[in-house]
This record gives C-alpha cells, structure tokens and sequence, in this order.
C-alpha cells in the first residue's frame, strides 16, 4: 500500500482529494493537514511514501515544508500542487526536492498517473506546465520574469499583496509581525525597481506569475 499524506489549507479541497484516493486499490490516505508545519510533524509521525502538497498556504507554506521534509525524510515523495502553471513555483519546488507539480485543474487520471509516477522514483510534471518550462529551457526567470530573483518568503509575500492582502491580514496569515511584513515589502520593491503595490500587480500580471493559489 502507498501511504499518502494529504496538506493543503481548503478543506473542499482536500477532502475531495480524499475522497477520490480513497477509492483507489493500493493507495492508503494516511493524514490530511492544512499547513506546512503540520506536514512537517505528520510527515515525521506517519511516514508516508508521497505526500500532496498545497503551495501556498499560510505560515511557511508548501514550498517552506517541502524544503525541510526533504532534508530530514529524503525518501518521501512530494507532489505540489497548485493553480498556478507558470514556470516559476514548478521549478523552485522541483529545485526544493519535489519529485511532480499539478495543477489543481488537473483530472483525476493524471493525479493517479502521477503519484504511480512518482512512487516509481521519476518525476511528474503536469502536461501545461511541462511545456511551458520546455519553452523557457527550465529556467526559474527564463521568460524574463523580474520575480524570479525573490527569495521564497518574498514570493510568499508578493503572492499575497498581489492577492489585495492587508498587511495585518498578511502577517497574521505567514505568522509574523506586520514590521517584518514591511520589510519584506520594502526588500520586494528595491529588487524589482517598483514603488507601489499597483505596480506590483501589474507587473505580476505582465509576467504570468503570480495569482490566486
């Protein structure tokens, strides 16, 4: 049996992912949690072969505990998922020690086909966003994305003031005090030569890469 742990912070969208796996021969849902931190104590607890990965959610996010599940069990399997395809999150999760990225658009066969996949030891890349890394050679800002160049807690919070978060609203969300929050910003605008969140928006808009996880 494949143990399958399940970590994403809608509800709708995690027991729906239940519910199909579930009905899956081989396939034994083990734990479903709503946030990276959470993945991290039940990924050392329950063991499981693969786990589904939300990218953004709040505190240290997917992409935060893939990194650290992967340093401390670099035998589990991790899938990411998320409604994003642009080229940046796929290869800064893969760069993390993922082993597939899904759209949450995908369908049921190729959630299966991908956990068969990746529980063999390859990778999985779902069909929309494999192309579109072909065509920017696998390159984090190889479409000339400015966003690249942020570290993974700036993308965290760019995603956010993207998504016309409050900077309370964002604080409370990745757990920290609404100066770091600030700082964060302020460290966004300087790499990316931008003075407001208008611009910010516009420019993630530009480039594809930033949008309602």
């Amino acid at each position: 049996m494949l143990k399958v742990l399940i970590v994403d912070d809608h509800d709708v969208v995690s027991q729906g992912i239940s519910r199909v796996l579930q009905d899956v021969t081989g396939v034994d849902v083990v734990g479903v949690v709503h946030n990276g931190e959470e993945a991290i104590i039940q990924a050392k607890l329950l063991l499981p072969d693969i786990i589904l990965m939300d990218v953004h959610m709040p505190g240290i996010g997917g992409l935060g505990a893939t990194k650290e599940i992967k340093r401390i069990l670099p035998k589990i399997k991790i899938i990411a998922l998320s409604a994003l395809d642009d080229n940046l999150y796929p290869v800064k999760l893969l760069e993390a020690g993922a082993s597939g990225y899904l759209t949450k658009g995908t369908n049921t066969s190729e959630l299966l086909e991908a956990i068969e996949v990746v529980s063999k030891g390859e990778h999985y890349i779902s069909k929309s966003v494999a192309q579109k890394m072909a065509l920017s050679k696998f390159s984090i800002d190889g479409d000339g994305s400015p966003l690249g160049q942020l570290s993974d807690r700036e993308l965290q919070v760019a995603q956010m003031i993207v998504d016309c978060k409050k900077s309370n609203e964002i604080a409370e969300h990745l757990n920290v005090s609404p100066k770091t929050v600030s700082t964060y910003r302020t460290r966004i605008f300087t790499k990316l030569s931008i003075e407001s969140d208008v611009e910010l928006i516009h420019m993630a808009v530009r480039y594809n890469v930033l949008g309602m996880g």
